[in-house]
Protein backbone atom coordinates (compact mmCIF):
# COMPACT_ATOMS: atom_id res chain seq x y z
CA UNK A 1 0.00 0.00 0.00
CA UNK A 2 1.42 3.26 -1.23
CA UNK A 3 1.11 6.18 1.33
CA UNK A 4 1.08 9.57 -0.49
CA UNK A 5 2.45 11.93 2.23
CA UNK A 6 2.92 15.01 0.23
CA UNK A 7 -0.70 14.74 -1.24
CA UNK A 8 -1.44 13.67 2.84
CA UNK A 9 -0.07 17.44 3.88
CA UNK A 10 -1.73 18.96 1.59
CA UNK A 11 -4.86 17.99 2.74
CA UNK A 12 -4.72 18.46 6.26
CA UNK A 13 -5.28 21.86 7.39
CA UNK A 14 -2.58 24.21 8.90
CA UNK A 15 -3.90 24.19 12.59
CA UNK A 16 -3.44 20.70 13.08
CA UNK A 17 -3.08 19.07 15.94
CA UNK A 18 0.23 18.51 17.99
CA UNK A 19 -0.49 14.90 18.21
CA UNK A 20 -1.27 14.70 13.86
CA UNK A 21 2.37 16.94 13.42
CA UNK A 22 3.66 13.97 14.93
CA UNK A 23 2.38 11.13 13.00
CA UNK A 24 3.34 12.83 10.23
CA UNK A 25 6.76 13.34 11.18
CA UNK A 26 7.16 10.15 12.17
CA UNK A 27 6.32 8.94 8.79
CA UNK A 28 8.32 10.72 7.06
CA UNK A 29 11.08 9.95 9.09
CA UNK A 30 10.89 6.09 8.68
CA UNK A 31 9.94 6.61 4.74
CA UNK A 32 6.80 4.64 5.55
CA UNK A 33 5.61 3.11 2.06
CA UNK A 34 4.05 0.08 3.58
CA UNK A 35 2.14 0.48 6.18
CA UNK A 36 0.76 -3.00 6.44
CA UNK A 37 4.75 -4.20 7.40
CA UNK A 38 5.58 -1.59 9.71
CA UNK A 39 5.81 -1.87 13.23
CA UNK A 40 3.34 0.72 15.25
CA UNK A 41 4.68 3.82 16.34
CA UNK A 42 3.10 3.45 19.42
CA UNK A 43 1.35 -0.12 21.08
CA UNK A 44 -2.62 0.07 19.92
CA UNK A 45 -3.83 -0.73 23.52
CA UNK A 46 -8.06 -0.48 21.84
CA UNK A 47 -7.80 -3.59 19.73
CA UNK A 48 -9.95 -5.74 20.99
CA UNK A 49 -12.18 -4.09 23.88
CA UNK A 50 -15.64 -2.65 24.34
CA UNK A 51 -16.60 1.04 23.83
CA UNK A 52 -19.69 1.72 25.55
CA UNK A 53 -18.75 5.30 27.17
CA UNK A 54 -16.37 7.67 26.49
CA UNK A 55 -14.66 7.08 29.71
CA UNK A 56 -13.50 3.70 28.08
CA UNK A 57 -10.60 5.68 26.34
CA UNK A 58 -8.09 7.37 28.16
CA UNK A 59 -7.23 10.89 27.06
CA UNK A 60 -4.22 9.36 25.13
CA UNK A 61 -6.18 6.93 23.51
CA UNK A 62 -9.06 9.41 22.40
CA UNK A 63 -6.80 11.82 21.03
CA UNK A 64 -5.16 8.93 19.08
CA UNK A 65 -8.36 7.89 17.80
CA UNK A 66 -9.22 11.31 16.53
CA UNK A 67 -5.81 11.60 15.14
CA UNK A 68 -6.19 8.28 13.15
CA UNK A 69 -9.71 9.95 12.18
CA UNK A 70 -8.53 12.68 10.41
CA UNK A 71 -5.59 10.46 8.69
CA UNK A 72 -8.40 8.07 7.32
CA UNK A 73 -10.39 11.35 5.77
CA UNK A 74 -7.15 12.93 4.33
CA UNK A 75 -6.02 9.90 2.50
CA UNK A 76 -7.41 8.33 -0.68
CA UNK A 77 -9.59 5.66 -0.16
CA UNK A 78 -7.74 3.11 -2.38
CA UNK A 79 -5.01 3.30 0.43
CA UNK A 80 -7.16 1.85 3.23
CA UNK A 81 -9.77 -0.73 1.16
CA UNK A 82 -7.91 -3.76 2.07
CA UNK A 83 -7.32 -2.84 5.90
CA UNK A 84 -10.47 -5.04 7.20
CA UNK A 85 -10.96 -7.64 4.42
CA UNK A 86 -12.45 -10.88 5.51
CA UNK A 87 -13.96 -9.13 8.89
CA UNK A 88 -17.80 -8.89 9.20
CA UNK A 89 -19.43 -6.32 11.26
CA UNK A 90 -23.17 -6.75 12.82
CA UNK A 91 -25.22 -3.84 13.69
CA UNK A 92 -28.08 -4.99 16.17
CA UNK A 93 -30.50 -2.06 16.17
CA UNK A 94 -33.16 -1.63 18.43
CA UNK A 95 -34.04 2.06 17.79
CA UNK A 96 -34.26 4.00 14.42
CA UNK A 97 -31.25 5.24 12.10
CA UNK A 98 -30.13 7.31 9.62
CA UNK A 99 -26.42 8.12 10.88
CA UNK A 100 -25.27 5.34 12.57
CA UNK A 101 -26.28 2.87 10.62
CA UNK A 102 -25.38 4.45 7.17
CA UNK A 103 -21.83 5.45 8.02
CA UNK A 104 -20.78 2.38 9.94
CA UNK A 105 -22.16 0.37 6.70
CA UNK A 106 -19.98 2.98 4.53
CA UNK A 107 -16.80 2.49 6.21
CA UNK A 108 -17.07 -1.16 6.77
CA UNK A 109 -17.61 -1.06 2.95
CA UNK A 110 -14.43 1.46 2.16
CA UNK A 111 -12.48 -0.31 4.64
CA UNK A 112 -12.97 -3.59 2.82
CA UNK A 113 -14.99 -5.44 5.30
CA UNK A 114 -19.09 -6.38 5.45
CA UNK A 115 -22.03 -5.39 7.72
CA UNK A 116 -25.01 -7.49 8.56
CA UNK A 117 -27.88 -5.72 9.95
CA UNK A 118 -31.04 -6.88 12.29
CA UNK A 119 -33.80 -4.96 13.67
CA UNK A 120 -34.93 -5.15 17.10
CA UNK A 121 -37.85 -7.19 16.28
CA UNK A 122 -35.73 -9.73 14.67
CA UNK A 123 -33.59 -10.56 17.30
CA UNK A 124 -35.50 -9.67 20.55
CA UNK A 125 -32.70 -10.02 22.71
CA UNK A 126 -34.05 -9.38 26.70
CA UNK A 127 -37.26 -11.05 25.63
CA UNK A 128 -36.76 -13.88 23.08
CA UNK A 129 -33.47 -14.95 24.59
CA UNK A 130 -30.70 -13.36 27.52
CA UNK A 131 -28.28 -10.88 26.26
CA UNK A 132 -25.26 -13.09 27.25
CA UNK A 133 -26.48 -15.85 25.05
CA UNK A 134 -26.96 -13.85 21.84
CA UNK A 135 -23.35 -11.95 22.85
CA UNK A 136 -21.62 -15.49 22.65
CA UNK A 137 -23.48 -17.01 19.83
CA UNK A 138 -23.08 -13.92 17.80
CA UNK A 139 -18.82 -14.17 18.97
CA UNK A 140 -18.52 -16.95 16.64
CA UNK A 141 -20.08 -15.31 13.92
CA UNK A 142 -18.52 -11.80 13.50
CA UNK A 143 -15.60 -10.25 14.33
CA UNK A 144 -17.68 -7.51 16.13
CA UNK A 145 -20.87 -5.72 17.11
CA UNK A 146 -22.49 -2.38 17.09
CA UNK A 147 -25.58 -2.09 19.46
CA UNK A 148 -28.00 0.79 18.91
CA UNK A 149 -30.29 0.35 22.35
CA UNK A 150 -32.98 1.74 24.68
CA UNK A 151 -30.96 0.46 28.20
CA UNK A 152 -27.57 0.59 28.63
CA UNK A 153 -27.51 -2.02 31.64
CA UNK A 154 -28.46 -4.97 29.26
CA UNK A 155 -25.58 -3.58 27.09
CA UNK A 156 -23.42 -3.53 29.37
CA UNK A 157 -24.53 -7.59 30.09
CA UNK A 158 -23.94 -8.30 26.17
CA UNK A 159 -20.80 -6.62 25.86
CA UNK A 160 -19.30 -8.47 28.96
CA UNK A 161 -20.21 -12.02 27.60
CA UNK A 162 -19.09 -10.84 24.05
CA UNK A 163 -15.80 -12.37 23.11
CA UNK A 164 -15.33 -9.83 20.02
CA UNK A 165 -15.31 -5.96 20.49
CA UNK A 166 -19.11 -4.40 21.31
CA UNK A 167 -19.78 -1.28 20.20
CA UNK A 168 -22.46 1.36 21.82
CA UNK A 169 -24.13 2.51 18.74
CA UNK A 170 -26.40 4.66 21.15
CA UNK A 171 -28.45 3.71 24.72
CA UNK A 172 -29.87 5.74 26.51
CA UNK A 173 -27.42 6.86 28.85
CA UNK A 174 -24.36 7.08 26.08
CA UNK A 175 -23.62 8.35 22.46
CA UNK A 176 -20.05 7.78 22.24
CA UNK A 177 -19.83 7.37 18.75
CA UNK A 178 -21.46 10.39 17.95
CA UNK A 179 -19.05 12.41 20.83
CA UNK A 180 -16.42 11.30 18.31
CA UNK A 181 -17.75 12.39 15.17
CA UNK A 182 -18.00 16.00 17.75
CA UNK A 183 -14.48 15.88 18.76
CA UNK A 184 -13.28 15.68 15.24
CA UNK A 185 -15.37 18.24 13.82
CA UNK A 186 -14.29 20.97 16.48
CA UNK A 187 -10.92 19.70 15.92
CA UNK A 188 -10.91 20.29 12.50
CA UNK A 189 -12.37 23.69 13.18
CA UNK A 190 -9.71 24.71 15.97
CA UNK A 191 -6.63 22.58 15.35
CA UNK A 192 -7.74 21.12 19.36
CA UNK A 193 -9.59 21.28 22.32
CA UNK A 194 -7.78 22.66 24.83
CA UNK A 195 -8.77 25.60 25.84
CA UNK A 196 -12.14 26.15 24.21
CA UNK A 197 -15.48 26.72 25.65
CA UNK A 198 -18.47 24.91 24.27
CA UNK A 199 -22.01 25.51 25.70
CA UNK A 200 -24.42 22.77 25.13
CA UNK A 201 -27.88 24.56 25.47
CA UNK A 202 -31.22 22.46 26.18
CA UNK A 203 -31.28 18.94 27.80
CA UNK A 204 -27.98 18.56 29.71
CA UNK A 205 -28.93 15.27 30.77
CA UNK A 206 -29.47 13.32 27.64
CA UNK A 207 -26.98 10.85 26.26
CA UNK A 208 -25.14 13.30 23.66
CA UNK A 209 -24.83 15.71 26.16
CA UNK A 210 -23.02 13.42 28.80
CA UNK A 211 -20.60 12.00 26.01
CA UNK A 212 -19.89 15.28 24.50
CA UNK A 213 -19.25 16.50 27.90
CA UNK A 214 -16.85 13.60 29.17
CA UNK A 215 -14.90 13.56 25.63
CA UNK A 216 -14.09 17.68 26.00
CA UNK A 217 -13.26 17.71 29.38
CA UNK A 218 -10.82 14.92 29.11
CA UNK A 219 -9.06 16.98 26.06
CA UNK A 220 -8.89 20.15 28.01
CA UNK A 221 -12.14 22.03 26.88
CA UNK A 222 -14.51 23.84 29.36
CA UNK A 223 -18.06 22.32 28.94
CA UNK A 224 -21.04 25.49 29.72
CA UNK A 225 -24.64 23.76 30.24
CA UNK A 226 -27.31 26.17 29.75
CA UNK A 227 -30.56 24.52 31.49
CA UNK A 228 -33.31 24.66 33.44
CA UNK A 229 -32.93 22.58 36.52
CA UNK A 230 -35.05 20.00 35.65
CA UNK A 231 -32.62 19.28 33.17
CA UNK A 232 -29.31 19.67 34.33
CA UNK A 233 -26.72 17.95 34.73
CA UNK A 234 -26.79 16.45 38.43
CA UNK A 235 -24.01 17.49 40.81
CA UNK A 236 -22.42 14.25 40.96
CA UNK A 237 -22.05 14.05 36.87
CA UNK A 238 -20.62 17.37 37.07
CA UNK A 239 -18.35 16.32 39.87
CA UNK A 240 -17.36 13.26 37.75
CA UNK A 241 -16.68 15.70 34.84
CA UNK A 242 -14.35 18.04 36.46
CA UNK A 243 -12.91 14.73 37.70
CA UNK A 244 -12.09 13.96 34.30
CA UNK A 245 -10.70 16.91 33.10
CA UNK A 246 -7.89 17.89 36.32
CA UNK A 247 -5.40 16.40 34.13
CA UNK A 248 -5.57 18.74 31.19
CA UNK A 249 -7.57 21.43 32.61
CA UNK A 250 -11.09 20.96 31.32
CA UNK A 251 -13.97 21.65 33.55
CA UNK A 252 -17.53 21.92 33.78
CA UNK A 253 -20.47 24.38 35.04
CA UNK A 254 -24.01 24.19 34.65
CA UNK A 255 -26.38 27.89 34.53
CA UNK A 256 -29.65 28.80 34.33
CA UNK A 257 -29.21 31.29 32.14
CA UNK A 258 -28.54 30.74 28.66
CA UNK A 259 -27.48 33.86 27.82
CA UNK A 260 -24.18 33.20 30.84
CA UNK A 261 -24.11 29.76 29.18
CA UNK A 262 -23.55 30.50 25.74
CA UNK A 263 -21.38 34.16 26.35
CA UNK A 264 -17.81 34.13 24.78
CA UNK A 265 -18.26 29.78 24.08
CA UNK A 266 -16.56 28.96 20.92
CA UNK A 267 -19.18 26.03 20.27
CA UNK A 268 -22.80 26.03 20.71
CA UNK A 269 -24.35 22.90 20.57
CA UNK A 270 -27.80 21.73 20.84
CA UNK A 271 -30.08 18.60 20.91
CA UNK A 272 -33.56 17.47 20.08
CA UNK A 273 -35.76 18.58 23.52
CA UNK A 274 -37.22 14.79 23.83
CA UNK A 275 -35.15 11.36 23.20
CA UNK A 276 -36.59 8.72 21.41
CA UNK A 277 -38.42 6.61 23.22
CA UNK A 278 -39.44 9.71 25.62
CA UNK A 279 -42.53 11.04 23.68
CA UNK A 280 -44.72 11.23 26.94
CA UNK A 281 -42.87 13.87 27.92
CA UNK A 282 -42.90 15.75 24.98
CA UNK A 283 -44.90 18.43 25.85
CA UNK A 284 -43.51 19.07 29.39
CA UNK A 285 -39.99 19.53 27.66
CA UNK A 286 -41.40 21.82 24.78
CA UNK A 287 -42.26 24.16 27.78
CA UNK A 288 -39.34 24.17 30.14
CA UNK A 289 -36.92 24.12 27.50
CA UNK A 290 -38.14 26.79 24.81
CA UNK A 291 -35.99 30.08 26.49
CA UNK A 292 -33.31 27.73 25.95
CA UNK A 293 -33.40 27.30 21.83
CA UNK A 294 -30.60 28.47 19.98
CA UNK A 295 -32.06 31.49 18.25
CA UNK A 296 -29.44 33.97 15.80
CA UNK A 297 -30.03 35.95 19.33
CA UNK A 298 -28.97 34.06 21.47
CA UNK A 299 -25.93 32.53 19.28
CA UNK A 300 -25.22 36.71 19.10
CA UNK A 301 -23.35 36.22 22.84
CA UNK A 302 -21.10 33.71 21.66
CA UNK A 303 -17.53 34.36 20.21
CA UNK A 304 -17.63 36.23 16.72
CA UNK A 305 -15.97 32.78 15.38
CA UNK A 306 -18.08 30.20 17.10
CA UNK A 307 -19.30 27.48 15.25
CA UNK A 308 -23.21 25.71 15.86
CA UNK A 309 -23.59 22.22 16.25
CA UNK A 310 -26.29 19.72 16.27
CA UNK A 311 -26.06 15.97 16.01
CA UNK A 312 -29.23 15.57 14.06
CA UNK A 313 -32.08 15.19 13.48
CA UNK A 314 -33.25 18.44 14.65
CA UNK A 315 -36.44 20.25 14.77
CA UNK A 316 -36.33 23.46 13.07
CA UNK A 317 -38.28 25.99 14.97
CA UNK A 318 -38.05 24.17 18.71
CA UNK A 319 -34.47 23.78 19.60
CA UNK A 320 -32.87 25.60 17.06
CA UNK A 321 -33.99 28.40 14.53
CA UNK A 322 -33.81 27.72 11.05
CA UNK A 323 -31.27 30.99 10.39
CA UNK A 324 -28.84 29.49 12.72
CA UNK A 325 -28.49 25.70 11.53
CA UNK A 326 -28.74 26.94 8.02
CA UNK A 327 -26.28 29.58 8.46
CA UNK A 328 -22.34 30.11 7.51
CA UNK A 329 -21.41 29.19 10.84
CA UNK A 330 -23.30 25.71 11.14
CA UNK A 331 -21.19 22.91 11.30
CA UNK A 332 -24.10 20.17 11.34
CA UNK A 333 -23.21 18.11 7.62
CA UNK A 334 -19.58 18.40 8.45
CA UNK A 335 -20.38 16.91 11.98
CA UNK A 336 -22.81 14.46 9.98
CA UNK A 337 -20.00 13.35 7.66
CA UNK A 338 -17.67 12.99 10.40
CA UNK A 339 -19.77 10.01 12.14
CA UNK A 340 -18.34 7.94 9.02
CA UNK A 341 -14.50 9.29 9.77
CA UNK A 342 -14.49 8.54 13.35
CA UNK A 343 -16.20 5.34 12.98
CA UNK A 344 -13.22 4.08 10.54
CA UNK A 345 -10.90 5.08 12.96
CA UNK A 346 -12.31 3.52 15.52
CA UNK A 347 -13.04 0.32 14.05
CA UNK A 348 -9.49 0.20 12.71
CA UNK A 349 -8.43 0.72 16.18
CA UNK A 350 -10.52 -2.07 17.42
CA UNK A 351 -10.28 -4.96 15.05
CA UNK A 352 -6.37 -4.38 13.85
CA UNK A 353 -2.96 -3.53 15.12
CA UNK A 354 -3.27 -0.53 12.85
CA UNK A 355 0.01 -0.65 12.34
CA UNK A 356 1.99 2.51 11.11
CA UNK A 357 -0.97 4.87 12.12
CA UNK A 358 -1.05 5.22 16.11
Amino acid sequence: MTLNLLSFREQVSHNESAVVKTCINMLVMYNYTDMSSVAPAQSNTLRGRNILEVTDFSPGELQALISLARYLKAVPRTEVRTLLRGRTLMLLFEKPSLRTRVSFEVAMQQLGGETLFAAGNEFMIGSRETPEDAARVLSRYVDAIVVRTHEHAPLVRFAHSSTVPVINGLSAAAHPCQALADILTIEERFGTLEGLTIAYVGDGKNNVATSLAQAAVMLGAVVHFGSPPTHRPTEATLTLLNKLGEPSGGNARAFTNPVRAVRGADVIYTDVWTSMGEERYRERNDAMLRPYAVTEELFSYAQPHAIFMHCLPAHRGEEVSEAVIDGLRSAVLDEAENRLHAQKALLVALLTDAKGMF
